[in-house]
């Protein structure tokens, strides 16, 4: 059966384009949909989720479109600089991080900022919510990778790290996570918050994508996209994706095999078929378009029939062992329903003088 999917890429040229894809084919091809001049600077990030797609920009704006009717639905409006990442978690929420440090969380039922929490000294610089919900990583430009309990806002602990990171992501089961700086993909254990291994990729790192709990897509200033196996600690596939660096990768499971989909600055977006198996092949073309724009940030939309999963209030934790026990168990959290500006809390706080003044 065929399935229903849109490519979405931003650009340098402030453009967003949509392309309908037909899978039902031998070979896959990707009609343009649409073509909209959402920003007024260049496009820095997107995501989506099953109904809406998000872009970023270094305009400051986050700008909606809802996937399903077919419309643009507003633009947020809360980050005073370039919005450097943006991750829905379900169908319920969305984070957003951007060069004046906030880290905010927005509910997709009437798009409130529910929480502005100030996550960094200098730019946050990506983030990523647990599976579970309950927390989410963030890295910025102060040096730090910091996690956030999302029932109160509230940092639950901060890790100083030696170089400034730029990617932050959780493996699919929540087991693990890898925190990119430059060409190094460092591999975190959960409970012990601290590095297992390190991966070096021999130019710097654009993009990174799970497509299962053991492999990572590894994307960077080449036209080359490796497969790393998180237990070998090594590359263990390697293709010639694109005639110039790639900026962006993103996938999807099909019935038996995964879709990995790349983004370059050659104006191409490529759909690969990649059997997840232990021998790993390396892909087979499925199919291309050329947008003839230099793309900078690329999202996948593909409903899905997910069951929504009732939430549940979770437990502060302040030490990598709270948090892994708390994260074993499968409830889902509610945010909170106000707005919060958060002091950074790495720094303790002057008590009053008598008089309260």
């Amino acid at each position: 059966m065929a399935a229903v999917l849109e490519l979405v890429a931003g650009s340098y040229e402030q453009v967003v384009f949509g392309y309908r894809v037909k899978t039902d084919e031998h070979e896959w091809t990707a009609k343009a949909d649409f073509t909209h001049h959402a920003h007024s600077a260049s496009i820095s990030a997107a995501a989506a989720s099953e109904r809406f797609v998000v872009t970023g920009s270094r305009d400051e704006t986050i700008q909606l479109y809802d996937m399903k009717k077919r419309v643009e639905h507003g633009a947020l409006l809360h980050h005073d600089g370039t919005i450097t990442c943006l991750e829905f978690y379900g169908t319920s929420h969305l984070l957003s991080g951007g060069e004046d440090g906030l880290l905010c969380v927005w509910s997709t039922k009437k798009w409130e900022c529910l929480k502005s929490i100030k996550a960094h000294k200098g730019h946050v610089t990506s983030l990523s919510v647990h599976p579970s919900g309950k927390i989410a990583l963030s890295v910025g430009t102060d040096k730090t990778l910091r996690t956030w309990n999302l029932i109160n806002g509230r940092s639950a602990f901060i890790k100083n790290i030696k170089q400034n990171a730029h990617i932050v992501r959780w493996s699919p089961d929540g087991s693990k996570y890898v925190v990119v700086a430059d060409d190094k993909v460092n591999i975190y254990d959960l409970e012990t918050a601290s590095v297992t291994a390190t991966v070096t990729n021999p130019k710097r790192i654009s993009s990174i994508k799970f497509l299962n709990d053991s492999l990572l897509a590894v994307a960077g200033d080449d036209e080359i996209v490796r497969i790393c196996e998180m237990g070998k600690e090594e590359f263990v596939c390697e293709f010639k994706a694109h005639e110039t660096r790639v900026k962006a990768v993103d996938s999807f499971h099909m019935e038996d095999y995964c879709v990995l989909v790349t983004a370059s600055n050659d104006g191409f977006i490529k759909m690969w078929k990649l059997h997840l198996k232990e021998e790993l092949e390396p892909p087979t073309l499925l199919g291309e378009v050329n947008t003839t724009a230099r793309l900078t940030c690329l999202a996948v939309w593909k409903p899905s029939s997910a069951p929504q999963i009732a939430e549940e209030p979770a437990a502060e934790a302040t030490t990598s062992e709270e948090l892994a026990r708390e994260l074993s168990k499968t409830k889902r959290v509610r945010i909170s329903m106000e707005e919060v500006i958060l002091e950074d809390e790495s720094k303790p706080k002057k008590k009053k003088k008598d008089g309260g003044k």
